[in-house]
Order: C-alpha cells, then sequence, then structure tokens
C-alpha cells in the first residue's frame, strides 16, 4: 500500500527530487518566504531514485518559466508538477536558461555588479557536463559551484 509522506494537492506546484541541502536555498531562491499562499514541504523523505529527497507544494501558485529556470541553477534534477482537481496534468523537466539576471554574484572583484548598482547579467553555457556562467559585464567565467547564488 502506497502511503503519502506529505499531504496532497488539490491546486498548485510541486517541486520534487530537490536535494535536501538545497531545500531552503530554494525556497529562498522562489521568495517563498513572502507567499501568502500554503506552503508544505518536507526534507529527506524517502526516493528510490536519489535516496533521500526534498518536496516544496505550493497551494494556488503556479510558477512563470523565469522562476522554473532559476531553480536549475540550485537543483538541476528537481522535477516540475502541475496539479489541478489533484490530478499531475503536466510534469515540466527543469532546462537551464541561456541567461540569468540579479541572482549571481560576480566572482570578479573588480567587476561593475560589485560596485556600483548594476544588476548582474550572466550567460550560462554546459560544456561537457560543466556550467559555466559568463558574466555580461567583465566577461569572468566561472563554474556554476564557484559563483554565489544571491
Amino acid at each position: 500500500m502506497k502511503k503519502l509522506q506529505v499531504a496532497a494537492l488539490k491546486e498548485g506546484t510541486v517541486i520534487d527530487h530537490i536535494p535536501p541541502k538545497k531545500l531552503f536555498k530554494v525556497i529562498t531562491l522562489l521568495k517563498l518566504q513572502n507567499c501568502d499562499n500554503m506552503i508544505t514541504f518536507g526534507t529527506n523523505l524517502e526516493s528510490k531514485r536519489m535516496g533521500r529527497k526534498a518536496i516544496i507544494k505550493v497551494s494556488e501558485k503556479f510558477f512563470e518559466d523565469s522562476e522554473i529556470n532559476r531553480i536549475t541553477l540550485i537543483a538541476p534534477n528537481a522535477k516540475i508538477n502541475i496539479i489541478k482537481n489533484f490530478e499531475v496534468v503536466e510534469k515540466r523537466p527543469l532546462k537551464l536558461p541561456d541567461e540569468v539576471k540579479e541572482i549571481v554574484t560576480c566572482p570578479n572583484p573588480a567587476c561593475i555588479t560589485n560596485h556600483q548598482p548594476v544588476t548582474t547579467h550572466f550567460i550560462v553555457q554546459e560544456e561537457r557536463d560543466v556550467v559555466l556562467l559568463k558574466c555580461h559585464y567583465c566577461e569572468k567565467e566561472a563554474k556554476l559551484e564557484e559563483v554565489k547564488i544571491k
């Protein structure tokens, strides 16, 4: 008998297969701490694929593609499920965005974005399973693991 580990959702979005250590980063990135909708999250839940996983369920909220793409930087293997009337009506695979604005700090201390009120802007490139971010302003390239996500 299958037992739900987190309560079912009538309408909204489920972000599933988040690495447990990334759960609160995803919550912060999506600014869910400011959301008035009902939010359920769980961490260290059993997962056949991952061993352990985290999950976020947001009632009556459907995220924009730009918001979902941000999750890819934190949890590239997460899955997005759109729920309507307790049924999964859409499964969205995550895809790296072509560019990222505002959420990443440039690792170059001399970059204008670290000294002026300028929005950060990075071009996202993937080469042989390595994600590189290239600053639009100073052209510094850095691996995703080397940048600070705001």
